[in-house]
């Protein structure tokens, strides 16, 4: 049984809390037809839940994360598929936070209880934010439109800028975001994306990082600011408890340098989401090393399209469509092989 609180939650003492990523992420079938939840949803600890989009629903098959702190939560991120009846991401969130609050009502009498709310956590907040802007996380935003108590912050740069607070002068500076008592920290992370963000979770210790690092595909758009942004990351994890690097896509096998298809809707010998710091060290250097180098750059860990030209993208949706004319069954790209 899952403990409850009535009172306000603490979500300093003791950080970084233990949190389990032990979960199987389904990860596709060989058949075309698909099969499993539109939504996996896994419970890393009483206060953060990751779900996971099916690839048989949209193969980028992104990851979500929905944070609670006492007066609000967070969610970050809307996945790639804007359709309820097939991706049923409002009615999955609200369920999840109905659960929550039935087992954390807050104050049960006088106001006082933690944050700008106190008392009974009603109404309990919702931000929809995103970690950027492109289509395959922030599809559903229009689920939540209208959603009581909740705001839906917009995916372009200026508007991620004004809602956290970024300084017009001072744009790439790290701030805080207050969910009631658990306070997020937000780095501006241009580079991937003009509005991409990471997040930092005191309480879990996860390092949000969107599609900056994650075990896959690094698609650079600008490679000062992308560089500059990985430093950052380091350097920040340098003076941070980072439990996790936590990324939104996996696009490698656990092979060394094993890269799946673009459009792959069968992954069974993935690689776990989470990274490590020596991991994020890895990708700033590998960062350095390509500097002045466009083009496609394969890792152990990772693959960067630096600033990728038009022929290397359009070799990419090549091999991705030849690996869905071919078969259901799994390929892979040069230097991986079937499993088994």
């Amino acid at each position: 049984m899952r403990p409850t609180t009535d009172g306000p939650i603490d979500f300093v003492t003791g950080a970084p809390g233990a949190g389990s990523l032990a979960v199987d992420w389904i990860h596709g079938t060989a058949s075309r037809r698909g099969g499993g939840p539109p939504l996996q949803v896994h419970q890393y600890d009483e206060h953060t839940v990751i779900l996971r989009q099916s690839m048989a629903v949209n193969y980028e098959a992104p990851f979500i994360f929905l944070l609670f702190g006492n007066d609000r939560a967070l969610l970050l991120d809307t996945g790639a598929t804007a359709d309820a009846t097939i991706f049923p991401l409002r009615a999955t969130v609200d369920r999840l936070v109905a659960e929550w609050l039935d087992r954390h009502p807050g104050e049960q009498g006088e106001r006082g209880g933690h944050g700008e709310h106190g008392g009974r956590r009603e109404p309990y907040g919702l931000v929809v934010a995103h970690t950027h802007g492109h289509g395959d996380h922030v599809a559903a935003d229009g689920q939540f439109a209208d959603r009581p108590a909740t705001t839906v912050v917009p995916r372009e740069a200026e508007a991620v800028g004004s809602f956290f607070g970024f300084e017009p002068d001072r744009p790439l500076d790290t701030v805080t975001f207050d969910l009631g008592g658990r306070v997020l920290e937000i780095l501006p992370s241009p580079g991937h994306h003009r509005a991409a963000i990471t997040v930092y979770d005191p309480w879990s210790g996860i390092l949000f990082t969107g599609d900056t690092v994650l075990p896959g595909r690094l698609y650079v758009e600008d490679h000062a600011a992308f560089r500059a942004t990985v430093e950052r990351m380091v350097e920040f994890a340098g003076t941070h408890p980072v439990t996790h690097v936590l990324g939104c896509h996996v696009e490698m096998s656990r092979r060394p340098g094993g890269e799946y298809p673009i459009g792959a809707t069968y992954q069974p010998d993935e690689r776990v989401p989470e990274m490590t710091v020596a991991q994020l060290v890895a990708v700033r250097d590998a960062t350095v090393a390509v500097a002045g180098r466009p083009g496609v750059h394969r890792f152990d860990d990772f693959v960067i399209y630096n600033e990728p030209r038009k022929t290397d993208m359009r070799k990419l949706v090549a091999r991705g469509l030849a690996h869905q004319l071919a078969s259901p069954v799994l390929r892979l790209l040069p230097g991986t092989r079937r499993r088994g």
